[in-house]
């Protein structure tokens, strides 16, 4: 989000500008989110005088307001990811559930930079000299936590991918699926995330007079924001939601399938207890990974429609308040996500528990390993 830095008595900062663009010398009234890449805010947030910057009230209280929630949520999911990361180290299952980890692990640094980038937003700090640029690019202009979030939605599609493999395809992938494929994965989706934020963020990031502008396109036509849209659009919700909803379907379709046949062939003295353990924990997580791909369908539903509006120019009537309650809506999502691992995962649950009864989950194993 562009954020309008002032002092104290509500007048815009004068500092000279690192980077002048273009665009900085026409009138420029609104500004632009990380979360609508094609279009700035339909809030006419500041409105830029030619020389002093007023704000209406009303205005200035929802930012504040949206900005606190933010800083909540933030806050809230980076405590939250920090300790569903914790407990799949605890439970061992960083490991074996690689690319589980590595979700969380994205998901803890978006909240992570996104408490820090609200925290320096609700602050208006003055942005002057090489310092403030960089604080314009890294944080007030979102690219900490959304290049996190696209590494998170890259990896979610990833992890769709190997439960696919692992279930539909079992003999397949014990036969073919190696280590070295998770770790480029998890890998990947760091770096695409970061490479495909930076190219977006870094040509349309400046700031001029004390103030960041971010995601403002020199073209005057508005193709390149047409372009980045649709393919914006397209790939992250598009592309993404169909290779969930392939993976999964398939996945469920083949668990039904198996059920039917174990228990067809299940004598009266019962199957292989090892297998059936084997078997649950692959429907439990499966389970737990569909929950995360409806929590991201469901909260993010609104922003993307929004987008994709906004892409064709389409006249919105949402209204200010409710701009920022779809936005907020979408922040949710990594907020909500530890919540479905701590309630849905067995080995997660499991370590939460003990650490709410003050009990170590290991001391039972070390009795029975010790009488066997």
């Amino acid at each position: 989000m562009c954020t309008k830095q002032f002092h104290r008595n509500g007048l815009q900062t004068k500092n000279r500008p690192i980077r002048t663009p273009e665009w900085s010398h026409r009138s420029i009234n609104t500004m632009s989110t990380f979360e609508d890449q094609t279009e700035t805010t339909p809030t006419e947030i500041t409105h830029q005088t030619t020389g002093n910057s007023m704000t209406s009230s009303s205005s200035r209280g929802a930012v504040f307001y949206f900005q606190c929630a933010v800083l909540v949520v933030g806050v809230v999911g980076a405590a939250s990811n920090g300790l569903i990361l914790y407990a799949l180290v605890a439970s061992k299952q960083h490991k074996k559930q690689l690319l589980i980890f590595n979700q969380n692990a994205l998901d803890f640094v978006s909240c992570l930079f996104l408490g820090v980038a609200y925290s320096v937003k609700l602050c208006n700090i003055d942005l002057s000299g090489t310092g403030g640029y960089w604080l314009c690019l890294i944080l007030l202009s979102d690219t900490g936590n959304w290049s996190a979030f696209v590494g998170s939605l890259i990896n979610l599609a990833a992890v769709s991918i190997e439960r696919y493999l692992k279930v539909v395809h079992h003999a397949w992938a014990q036969a073919n699926l190696r280590k070295w494929m998770t770790y480029s994965a998890a890998a990947f989706a760091w770096i695409s995330g970061v490479v495909f934020v930076a190219a977006v963020i870094i040509p349309s990031t400046a700031v001029v007079n004390g103030v960041c502008y971010t995601r403002r396109f020199f073209s005057r036509t508005g193709d390149d924001q047409m372009t980045l849209g649709s393919w914006r659009f397209l790939l992250f919700n598009v592309i993404i939601l169909l290779v969930m909803i392939f993976c999964y379907g398939r996945i469920l379709m083949t668990i039904r399938r198996q059920a039917r046949v174990m228990a067809a062939h299940r004598g009266p003295a019962g199957s292989n207890a090892a297998h059936d353990q084997s078997h649950r924990i692959q429907i439990n997580l499966v389970k737990t990974m569909i929950l995360v791909c409806v929590l991201y369908a469901t909260t993010w539903a609104p922003v993307c429609i929004y987008s994709l509006l906004k892409m064709f120019r389409l006249e919105l009537t949402i209204g200010e308040y409710g701009l920022y309650n779809v936005l907020f809506i979408g922040y949710l999502y990594i907020c909500i996500n530890p919540f479905i691992y701590a309630t849905k995962f067995d080995p997660v649950r499991r370590i939460l528990l003990g650490l709410l009864s003050c009990n170590k989950t290991t001391q039972p194993l070390e009795v029975v390993n010790n009488n066997g």
